[in-house]
């Protein structure tokens, strides 16, 4: 999950670089995130049956081994033609992954504990804003922009071989036969899960338009170098952290839902701070780091509430929750880019507003009676 995750969020520091490499604008850049996304986006709502239905460890073991020779495969781009294609591949691989590894843990857990344990899974792949992509810019500082591919990559085909060594062989949570339509049938039927696919979308479209755009606005309007974003960004990064394990608390709240749309509504706010006032580059930093801790409280609580309703098409409903969330980062980097081109970086700010109180409106219109599913709930499975 840790390098998963960094793969998707590495693109940030590497924007002006690969902009003079190709010879192509930073908003131009940005759309190799937007691709990325989409492919993803794709790949994650459709691997949650297959999991569900032979099971989580050979599509651990595929998706982590094709993921590294995308990736690696990517630092030998001619052209942004090529490397455009590979982010591509690289999403399709990528999503993979997530939705397989958080079902596997729900395999195990009964409701009651999910949430802790997805906040603590979120926590430690988020990491990755905190550690991988700062060490990203740092290796493109002094190698170039095809070093960080070259490591990241070399780690995923890594860690494929240790996947294959060490995944435990979970039983499938879904009957033996290859029921695809019908677990999306029977997730989408369900109005509190709807909402939450939307709440989610609108809530990742404002965090991947702060994060992605964060690295060049520090660039562009303060100054920095490339290399000196890295602990800017891993700053930031910490907020990941913390607003994935303060979901652990949140998910367990009799008021979530109006939990979540209050914490969706500060990150939309501080995102519009982040870049429309004129402050120090440090005081953004602090601006980002708030507004980014609490628009990331809403995802791992989305996915134990996911978990709890959706009985053996657990995979499933992860999987639709991770395409609301990839499509999310699309939407944030591609409009995040969109209207970066038309009216600076204030427009990306309100952006990020809008898109935050759409969420919370959400939250408050549809999903304001959703309660904890208590332990031993009826059509929840247990493994």
């Amino acid at each position: 999950m840790f390098f998963t995750q960094t793969v998707g969020l590495m693109l940030a520091p590497l924007l002006v670089d690969l902009s003079y490499e190709f010879d192509i604008s930073v908003a131009a850049a940005g759309q190799l995130a937007a691709a990325t996304f989409a492919a993803w986006a794709l790949s994650v709502i459709s691997v949650g049956p297959i999991s569900d239905s032979i099971g989580r460890r050979p599509v651990a073991i595929a998706g982590m081994g094709l993921l590294g020779i995308s990736v690696l495969a990517s630092s030998f781009a001619p052209n942004f033609e090529t490397l455009f294609a590979l982010r591509i591949v690289t999403g399709l691989c990528g999503g993979m992954i997530p939705p397989n590894s958080m079902a596997a843990v729900a395999d195990v857990l009964p409701p009651a504990e999910r949430a802790k344990a997805f906040g603590l899974l979120m926590a430690v792949a988020s990491l990755s804003g905190v550690v991988g992509v700062p060490l990203v810019a740092i290796m493109t500082s002094g190698g170039g922009w095809q070093v960080p591919f070259i490591v990241i990559g070399s780690s995923l085909l890594l860690c494929s071989v240790l996947h294959w060594l060490w995944y435990p062989k979970i039983q499938k949570s879904g009957p033996q036969d290859f029921s695809f339509i019908g677990r999306y049938r029977h997730m989408a039927s369900i109005s509190v899960f709807r909402s939450a696919l939307a709440a989610n979308f609108l809530q990742r479209m404002a965090f991947y338009a702060t994060f992605s755009y964060l690295a060049a606005y520090l660039i562009s309007e303060h100054g920095l170098e490339v290399g000196e974003t890295a602990l800017p960004l891993a700053i930031v990064g910490i907020g990941v952290v913390i607003g994935s394990t303060m979901a652990g608390k949140v998910a367990g709240m009799k008021r979530r839902a109006s939990m979540v749309a209050i914490c969706s509504l500060i990150g939309g706010l501080t995102a519009l701070l982040t870049f429309s006032v004129d402050i120090t580059a440090w005081g953004t930093v602090g601006v980002a780091l708030v507004g980014i801790t609490f628009i990331s409280i809403g995802w791992p609580t989305f996915l134990a509430m996911s978990t709890e309703i959706s009985g053996n098409s657990q995979a499933t409903a992860v999987g639709m929750l991770g395409a609301s969330n990839q499509l999310g980062g699309v939407g944030g980097a591609a409009f995040g880019g969109a209207v970066l081109a038309l009216g600076g970086f204030s427009t990306v700010g309100f952006f990020c507003l809008i898109a935050a109180i759409l969420s919370a409106a959400v939250l408050q219109v549809c999903m304001n009676g959703s309660k904890p599913v208590d332990q031993r709930s009826p059509g929840v499975s247990r493994q």
